[in-house]
């Protein structure tokens, strides 16, 4: 049995790392947040230490170190993107290994003073990359690899999950904070397209606001024209009114059915990490860097064949 402490732990993926934990046989021994609001903890671990200040909760970090029977295993970061940083490399100098949500960092830059503290540590950083277990990407990764197919596929991602006003107030709506939409909730689908269909070659965007952008990507084996939004009114009219999230990638005008599966991926992913195959920081790089280029690049007219077929709702 590992001890575990949760860093962000009201936040809204932390009940997914509380569940992670119970499941595969651990024990979360301290919470800490800001925020107060983790009742939740008394279902998955009511013994649990809680702190609402960061010194408090590093202090009992330190007095547990003195005890091998109490002293913490790993630090999983469930805090705001902006913060992923520091609490990773907090969690590296207590002496544990981290296991960190998407986006790990925001920038190449801090995945390299990432890998710094790594080595001084002589401790860990794993990144919760999901899909890459779900088993219908994993089928489709598969696919492509048997096919060896000449030219390239035609993939298309669509995401739009609806967001109320609360999104625009909170720390997610602050690009300072959440780095953006495309960041936000686009990062762990660019790391999915890259596991599945190679290196990146070519990365356009075509539109960005505060709540949705869209974009062109070229893989090695896959051309990709991407739409990402938080904003209701994009949903398509077979959903609208039915449902507020509307996730589709098709490939070759196929339609890869993955809507199912989510909820137990987290505990898959404790399961690899604790096995020792969890993805770290260079398994991390490449959609980071992705993300990183979109969020500076200018947004330019799409070429022929490059656009996303709901930009010209937006144009």
């Amino acid at each position: 049995m590992k001890n575990f402490a949760l860093i962000g732990a009201a936040g809204y993926i932390a009940p997914r790392h509380m569940k992670a934990i119970k499941e595969t046989g651990n024990h979360l021994s301290v919470g800490y947040d800001i925020n107060d609001s983790v009742g939740i903890i008394d279902s998955i671990s009511p013994e649990s230490e809680f702190f609402t200040e960061f010194e408090r909760f590093q202090e009992h970090a330190w007095r547990l170190k003195r005890n091998p029977e109490t002293a913490l295993d790993y630090v999983a970061v469930c805090s705001p993107n902006y913060l992923h940083h520091p609490h990773i490399a907090a969690g590296l100098r207590l002496g544990c290994d981290v296991i960190c949500e998407k986006p790990l960092v925001p920038t190449a830059a801090l995945l390299d003073e990432l890998a710094l503290v790594e080595k001084e540590t002589d401790k860990k950083v794993y990144n919760i990359l999901q899909l890459r277990h779900h088993q219908a990407i994993l089928g489709l990764k598969d696919k492509v690899a048997k096919e060896n197919k000449s030219g390239k596929y035609e993939v298309e991602l669509t995401y739009i999950t609806s967001r109320g006003k609360w999104y625009m107030e909170s720390w997610k709506g602050d690009p300072r904070k959440s780095f953006g939409v495309a960041t936000n909730i686009g990062v762990h689908f660019f790391d999915m397209l890259h596991f599945v269909f190679g290196k990146l070659q070519k990365n356009v965007l075509h539109y960005a606001t505060e709540n949705k952008a869209a974009g062109y990507l070229e893989y090695e084996k896959a051309r990709v024209p991407w739409f990402l939004s938080i904003d209701a009114n994009d949903l398509p009219d077979s959903v609208k009114g039915k449902q507020p999230t509307y996730r589709s990638i098709t490939v070759d005008g196929e339609e890869i059915e993955f809507s199912q599966g989510f909820t137990d991926l987290h505990t898959i992913s404790y399961e690899e990490i604790l096995k020792g195959n969890g993805y770290g920081i260079e398994d991390a790089r490449h959609c980071v860097e992705t993300v990183e280029y979109i969020r500076t690049a200018p947004a330019v007219a799409a070429d022929a064949g490059e656009g996303h077929p709901f930009l010209s709702r937006l144009l």
